[in-house]
């Protein structure tokens, strides 16, 4: 297997979140959508990442400053996918394996998924493989054009997509896996779309096809995992699914939740087995609890670390230490009372 880079595009101003920071910076269950995606590169082994910046380029640099494997090439002008990967390219002019491209606003995708992406491109061969999925409403997603061997033609952009194109439910999912030289080729061949002078990273899925490169697709069933964060409602859904995976991942651990549409915890909180959380709680930040504790109702732990066989109730706690065995119940709860 070739070695792997990774092109993360995080230059986007998030015009419709309607705010001053970097869009790949706001957060879901706790941390920013791009340390999401660089969790999973990570565990991805991927040799070098790039990560493509722009709107507000120094408070990703300032957040990312304790993170020494990420290079960043900065995009002065948003000129489209294309020409942000040809600059992330432009730092990789000695690379001669595999590069995965990848979005900065998509928190969602899964290891598993992009893991498969890459060694079923290894595996046969191609040139480019691209992720995609079918979905039920694929509006304002690009649809992937096929051949009548079902072989992949093109990617056409759903603003140009005629009314027969739009019918198609296969739509791109933006991640894509490339062969170095193949795509650098490609690149230089891909010319402006509009008086704005943007490039389409997905033009380049054409020009291989035309000039004979093996173009492949993986498809994944999950849509949830391609969500682009792009408003403040796609962030709420996005902040909602990814919620549901985390408790699901705690209660298959050993861990009660008695009521998972009233129970918030992030991405990187630990829990104990035979821990009971009760409605009503959030844990926030990098929360330890331990073995067989109860915690809740109305519970709002951040960065607290809780021993085992403790019990919180009706409390706000902030950067502490929870010894074994503590109590901190309600006021109209006698002490005595045997827990839930």
């Amino acid at each position: 297997m070739r070695q792997l880079a990774a092109i993360v595009l995080a230059a986007g101003d998030g015009t419709r979140l309607k705010s001053r920071f970097p869009k790949a910076l706001h957060r879901v269950c706790g941390q920013p959508m791009l340390i999401h995606i660089l969790r999973v590169l990570n565990s991805l082994q991927v040799a070098r990442t790039t990560v493509v910046v722009g709107y507000e380029e120094q408070e990703i640099r300032a957040y990312l400053r304790d993170n020494s494997h990420v290079e960043f090439c900065r995009q002065p002008e948003r000129r489209g996918t294309g020409h942000a990967t040809q600059l992330g390219m432009a730092g990789l002019s000695d690379w001669s394996g595999d590069v995965l491209v990848v979005n900065g606003d998509t928190p969602l995708i899964r290891y598993e998924t992009l893991a498969h992406l890459v060694n079923r491109h290894n595996y046969i061969e191609a040139d480019a493989t691209l992720l995609t999925c079918e979905v039920d409403n694929p509006e304002g997603y690009g649809r992937v054009l096929r051949r009548d061997d079902n072989s992949v033609l093109s990617i056409v952009e759903h603003r140009d997509a005629n009314k027969y194109e739009r019918m198609i439910r296969e739509v791109n999912a933006g991640f894509y896996c490339f062969y170095a030289e193949p795509l650098r080729e490609a690149l230089a061949a891909v010319t402006p779309h509009n008086v704005q002078g943007e490039y389409y990273l997905t033009d380049v899925i054409k020009i291989m096809v035309d000039t004979g490169r093996r173009v492949e697709a993986v498809v994944t069933d999950d849509a949830t995992e391609i969500l682009g964060v792009n408003s403040r409602l796609q962030l709420a859904v996005a902040e909602k699914i990814l919620r549901r995976r985390i408790l699901d991942r705690h209660m298959l651990a050993g861990v009660t939740i008695l009521d998972p549409d009233t129970t918030y915890i992030d991405e990187d909180v630990e829990i104990g087995r035979d821990t009971i959380i009760r409605p009503h709680t959030i844990l926030q930040g990098a929360c330890r609890i331990g073995e067989n504790c109860r915690v809740g109702p109305h519970a709002h732990l951040v960065d607290v670390e809780v021993g085992n066989v403790a019990r919180l109730e009706d409390c706000v706690l902030r950067n502490r230490r929870v010894p074994d065995n503590y109590r901190l119940l309600s006021a109209d709860e006698p002490e005595g009372t045997e827990p839930l």
